[in-house]
């Protein structure tokens, strides 16, 4: 019986795209990626232009470099604990050096479609800068979706029509001279909502910050280091319960109370019940009264806002921190459709009950960094390809079980549809990895665990 081809398609060239590619690679399997863009990087690929990229000039990462690298290529010894874009994207394309990705990437190219096919996929794309021009297609027996979740701009429904200058923080790049001297109010209470709110407020006349729900608000470094090497130093074996319990005694004894010294809603639930923001200057800036906040968005009349508590502004800017829709338009709404789930369908947030051979490579939303675990699901997916992992039989269940079972009592939402632990998903990952006869090291003393048996080249910077 003549052995089946192996033949990959990958889409996207971000973090993501980049580990699955190398896993590809290193596996010896036919792989070809598709990006868009013109270069590695993804979201941190900063353009000046609107419409690709969600970092503006000043964007620093908010997982620290000791957990948000890769960990069979770490990154530069002088890159600070929080790197910029700029220094992120120079990582990203030195890893995609290293690695001899850069060959297997069809550049500027946009995929249209993917329709299910017996024993595989059917991949139609074009060229990105032309939608007039040619559509192509390939039959991949694979497909891994790495195309991320943080690039199609969640708009709110305004109780009203908003008259002044409006945009998504999707298309907020820098703050210029043309926000001098005018009243800003953005919306959200998320790390690109605060990232907003301090940058606006150096230069504007006033900024506003318009919060629909109670929010966690972390500081880069506790005690001296950044604050998720701090959480790493906690045992997998402490409870999960009680750490929540010590996480937020703990952020209430160094910020103080929310509602009576900053005028922010108290959150209901502990801290890890929802994504936190993190943040080290929004409450500096709020007791400076640079910032002030608000409840959320009662009416809309021109400039004119009113809040749900009774106070009133008038706004010359607008800007929604409100998020992005979980979408993948290359797929019939039959085929996949998550922009709705409050919990996403899918085995170890990758493997779906339905498409044995489709996976989705970096779609979760953890307390840290997507990347490093995006490359243990890589080499998860690889190692079943290769015949080496067995999925569940059940998926169903399985499926339902990880639903049932969150790592944290995460709030609803599809905000927190992809939420997982960083540590506990690292582990579950492992787990896995291990029943295919991949052992990864454990992390001692919170740092980083080692591949054991897989690869055997050394990551050095160009």
């Amino acid at each position: 019986m003549k052995q089946e081809r192996i033949q990959v398609a990958v889409i996207g060239a971000g973090p993501s795209g980049l580990a699955a590619a190398k896993n590809c690679l290193e596996a010896g399997l036919d792989v070809v990626v598709f990006e868009k863009n013109d270069q590695v990087g993804g979201n941190w690929v900063f353009q000046s232009k609107t419409g690709h990229s969600s970092v503006y000039e000043n964007t620093h990462i908010i997982s620290s470099k000791a957990w948000s690298e890769y960990e069979d290529f770490p990154m530069p010894e002088d890159y600070p604990d929080y790197p910029s874009h700029a220094q992120l994207q120079a990582y990203f394309q030195d890893y995609a050096t290293h690695f001899e990705i850069l060959d297997v990437i069809r550049f500027q190219t946009e995929v249209v479609t993917v329709e299910p096919e017996k024993d595989g996929f059917l991949v139609s794309w074009r060229d990105a800068l032309n939608e007039k021009s040619k559509i192509q297609q390939q039959h991949f027996t694979h497909v891994m979706v790495a195309n991320g979740h943080h690039w199609c701009p969640r708009h709110p429904q305004l109780p009203g029509t908003f008259s002044g200058t409006y945009l998504h923080s999707h298309d907020f790049k820098r703050v210029s001279d043309d926000w001098r001297d005018k009243a800003v109010l953005v919306i959200g209470a998320g790390n690109s909502a605060c990232d907003v709110a301090v940058e606006t407020a150096r230069v504007a006349k006033s900024v506003h910050l318009s919060m629909r729900n109670p929010q966690w608000f972390l500081p880069k470094f506790m005690f001296g280091m950044p604050s998720d090497v701090l959480g790493a130093k906690t045992p997998q074996w402490f409870p999960r319960r009680l750490k929540q319990r010590l996480m937020t005694w703990l952020v209430r004894l160094l910020q103080g109370d929310y509602e009576k010294q900053y005028g922010l809603p108290k959150p209901k639930y502990p801290l890890l019940s929802h994504h936190p923001t993190v943040n080290s200057d929004l409450l500096d800036f709020i007791r400076h009264g640079r910032i002030t906040p608000q409840r959320a968005i009662a009416s809309v009349d021109g400039r004119h806002v009113t809040f749900t508590d009774g106070n009133e502004g008038e706004y010359d800017i607008m800007v929604a921190c409100t998020g992005f829709r979980t979408v993948f338009p290359f797929f019939r709404e039959d085929v996949i459709d998550f922009e709705d789930a409050e919990k996403l369908p899918l085995y170890l947030k990758m493997m779906h009950q339905s498409w044995e051979r489709l996976y989705f490579i970096g779609l979760f939303q953890p307390l840290g960094c997507i990347w490093p675990l995006a490359d243990y699901q890589a080499k998860l997916a690889v190692r079943e390809i290769q015949g080496l992992y067995r999925r569940p039989l059940n998926m169903g269940k399985a499926i339902q079980r990880e639903i049932d079972h969150p790592h944290y009592r995460f709030e609803g939402g599809a905000r927190h549809a992809a939420e997982v632990d960083y540590h506990q998903f690292r582990e579950e990952l492992r787990s896995a990895l291990a029943m295919s006869g991949l052992e990864i090291g454990e992390p001692p003393q919170g740092k980083k665990g080692h591949y054991k048996n897989f690869s055997t080249r050394t990551a050095k910077h160009p």
